[in-house]
């Protein structure tokens, strides 16, 4: 007869080594999966653990811009979009939006983006030709849907390939129009006239002396471009004057353009599912009358492309801010920051500033836009740069219903480097691309002044304000 002791103690032995024996199948699947999960990387002899397979990315009008797995991931697209959309590695995502939607991602669930592909690639083109035709650093550009914010073109000078991404310098994986900051210069004059506009401490008509040189708060302002003594508020934004603007903001309340600004967007980030910098705005305590003075022609503070993008979207979108999204069906935040018919007459006042001042360079003819120029000297080294500067351009189009905001920035130009010659161009290609891809027909109009608004004809649609 089997002695009992004897076959309990065979069973728990029996017990023991089946359970030792499946916990080593267990650990033996669940390293290699958590070094998957973690970011960690497998090692050779890791069994392949099988999942769902990983979501793709797909634009906004349908183009598949990512696809397979994350060890032998495809960019059917090639450099469209590569820093906004990143690169994978064996463990998942490594950059761009494929670590940022890692996780769904990596579950198999694809993520439609706001992006529009023939939008990216127009404003893509033109950004590196005329990047590379200025011999510059580099550059980055951002085009809004007014009314809902969705980001529909993100696009940054120079490319790379993701397919290929281990031949390409870290530095160009860079996402600059949503990570780098930069002075913006003279844009933030439209923005700063915006509010004091809507404070009443200003209209378009009152007059101010302007020459072209004023010793204020200790130092000299000076200004470029030739223009009378004498400016009323849109003739400061005509021929740009930073004389004009110490006029505008002498004695106003350093917590009244603070507000603005923050409303605006300025010193914080954006919910965009991507890295993208705070920018900075100094604390209003530490404000003097001369950094408000420069502030607001858009020195000593900074801000990134997308941000620049979503603030002027405000004068755009009738003085209402949309936050920017890049995932379709993403609600955005709003806010009302100006007056409707604030906003309104700045879109007729910078419709003026592009016709009778920088028309050729910003604008084809027939299809009218608005926005400002802007030329600031790098700061390096502690000092601003005499030969390093920031070219940007900040407008929307149609100016006479507004769809489209968009974001120019380019640094370090050896050749032609104002706002005016570099940027705005890159602004007028981009909106003529758009006006062909909507099959917009030319304005038939005189073209607009200052005090007048042109309506847009259109051959298959008319844009109109919702």
């Amino acid at each position: 007869m089997t002695d009992p002791t004897d076959f309990s103690t065979r069973m728990n032995r029996r017990t023991q080594i089946m359970l030792t024996l499946s916990a080593a199948a267990f650990l033996a699947v669940l390293v290699p999966f958590m070094r998957l999960s973690t970011g960690l990387p497998t090692l050779p002899g890791d069994p392949v653990v099988k999942g769902p397979g990983r979501g793709r990315l797909i634009s906004g009008d349908g183009q598949v811009l990512a696809s397979g797995p994350a060890r032998a991931r495809t960019y059917p697209q090639g450099q469209l979009a590569a820093q906004v959309i990143g690169f994978t590695g064996d463990a998942g995502g490594l950059e761009g939006l494929e670590r940022a939607l890692n996780g769904p991602l990596g579950t198999g669930q694809d993520q439609v983006l706001t992006l529009d592909t023939r939008m990216q690639a127009a404003t893509e083109r033109a950004l590196a030709t005329a990047g590379q035709r200025a011999n510059a650093q580099y550059g980055a550009a951002v085009v809004l849907e007014r009314r809902s914010g969705a980001v529909l073109a993100m696009a940054n000078w120079p490319h790379f390939d993701p397919n290929v991404w281990r031949t390409a310098s870290p530095a160009v994986w860079r996402n600059r129009a949503g990570v780098d900051e930069f002075e913006p210069g003279s844009v933030i004059k439209a923005l700063t006239v915006a509010a004091l506009m809507n404070e009443g401490r200003t209209d378009r008509a009152r007059t101010y002396p302007a020459p072209m040189r004023r010793r204020y708060a200790g130092t000299v302002i000076n200004d470029v471009v030739p223009h009378p003594e004498v400016l009323s508020t849109w003739q400061i934004l005509r021929y740009s004057s930073n004389v004009g603007m110490t006029e505008l903001v002498d004695g106003v309340p350093a917590d009244v353009l603070d507000a603005y600004f923050r409303a605006y967007g300025f010193g914080e980030g954006i919910a965009l599912r991507l890295p993208n910098a705070d920018g900075v705005l100094p604390p209003v305590t530490d404000w003097t009358r001369l950094r408000q003075a420069t502030m607001a022609f858009g020195q000593g503070m900074s801000v990134s492309a997308v941000q620049l993008a979503a603030a002027f979207n405000v004068l755009a979108n009738d003085g209402e801010y949309v936050s920017p999204s890049l995932l379709r069906g993403a609600p955005p935040s709003r806010r009302q920051v100006l007056r409707p018919d604030t906003a309104r007459e700045m879109q007729d006042m910078l419709h003026g500033v592009v016709d009778e001042g920088i028309q050729r360079n910003a604008e084809l003819p027939g299809y009218h836009t608005a926005g400002k120029t802007g030329t600031a000297q790098v700061a390096l080294g502690g000092r601003y740069s005499t030969s390093v500067y920031t070219s940007t351009f900040a407008g929307f189009f149609p100016a006479a219903a507004p769809q489209y905001t968009v974001v120019v920035m380019v640094r370090g130009a050896k050749e032609q480097y104002q706002g005016s010659q570099l940027a705005a161009p890159i602004f007028r290609e981009i909106t003529a691309d758009v006006a062909s891809f909507q099959a917009w027909a030319p304005e038939q109009r005189p073209a607009a002044t200052p005090t007048r608004r042109p309506a847009l004809l259109t051959h298959h649609e008319t844009p109109s304000r919702r």
